[in-house]
């Protein structure tokens, strides 16, 4: 119970690496609140985490929205401990594209979701987070390796590793720690939103995993024991660190 009577937000909760975080988080006694806009998805991730976690219905690139999150999160557990910055993706119509072809508007909607809503999350955060707080950033292993058609997804996420520096200075008076966890190809539902038949996919899986070492796809239970490990006081002695979660894709 390393998360015992702590309270956390964790956007982009209601799927994925995010629900996975936030499961891992109850296992360890954590409660809060998970942030998404699909309210379906929230609304079923939100009964699995119960009582634990509430939902909030939130779009992360509004940032006049942002600051309800945590005045509600506040008002529901009467604090703040853990911010987990999980918003973001790569997939979706004008997601993927290099420097010959990608528009200025997908240039912008791409830096909108991965990177600028990561800073103003944080700062809208600040005045509710209590000093000593951990903030957990999720990059990608595309800050470390170059893939064809992320270029300005690998830019957006190289920021987020780098805010995990820079916040961890401009914090220091706090005893706010800011570290990133940076995953590797991970077994989400964002899988299923290729629109590719189920044998395709599950072929496309398999090649996926025959390029990781250790020869399986990373799930979101992996991402959350680590984001376990950054958000409690196991890690109290790293700030601005990343640590790569990629079944050993970039080191070996």
């Amino acid at each position: 119970m390393r998360l015992k009577n702590k309270v956390a937000v964790i956007t982009g909760g209601n799927s994925g690496i995010g629900l996975g975080i936030a499961q891992e988080f109850k296992k360890e006694g954590a409660v809060g609140t998970i942030v998404g806009r699909n309210q379906k998805t929230l609304d079923s991730s939100s009964e699995l985490l119960s009582p634990n976690f509430i939902g909030i219905q939130t779009d992360v690139t509004k940032t006049e929205a942002l600051e309800n999150i945590f005045k509600r999160t506040e008002n529901e557990f009467g604090k703040l401990d853990i911010l987990v910055v999980n918003a973001g993706g790569a997939i979706g119509n004008g997601t993927l594209g290099s420097v010959v072809n990608t528009s200025e508007e997908d240039y912008t909607r791409m830096v909108d979701l991965n990177l600028k809503s990561v800073f103003f999350t944080v700062q809208k955060a600040l005045p509710y987070l209590k000093d000593g707080s951990s903030i957990v950033l999720i990059a990608s292993i595309a800050t470390q390796k170059a893939f064809d058609g992320l270029t300005v997804y690998s830019a957006a996420k190289a920021g987020v590793r780098s805010f995990a520096r820079t916040f961890s200075r401009d914090l220091l008076d706090r005893n706010i720690r800011v570290n990133v966890l940076s995953p590797g190809t991970i077994e989400t539902p964002l899988f299923g939103k290729l629109g590719l038949p189920d044998e395709v996919a599950d072929q496309a899986k398999e090649q996926f995993a025959d390029l990781i070492p250790v020869k399986r796809l990373g799930q979101p239970k992996d991402m959350g024991r680590v984001a376990v490990f950054l958000a409690s006081d196991d890690s109290s002695f790293l700030l601005g660190e990343e640590i790569v979660a990629d079944g050993g894709v970039v080191n070996l």
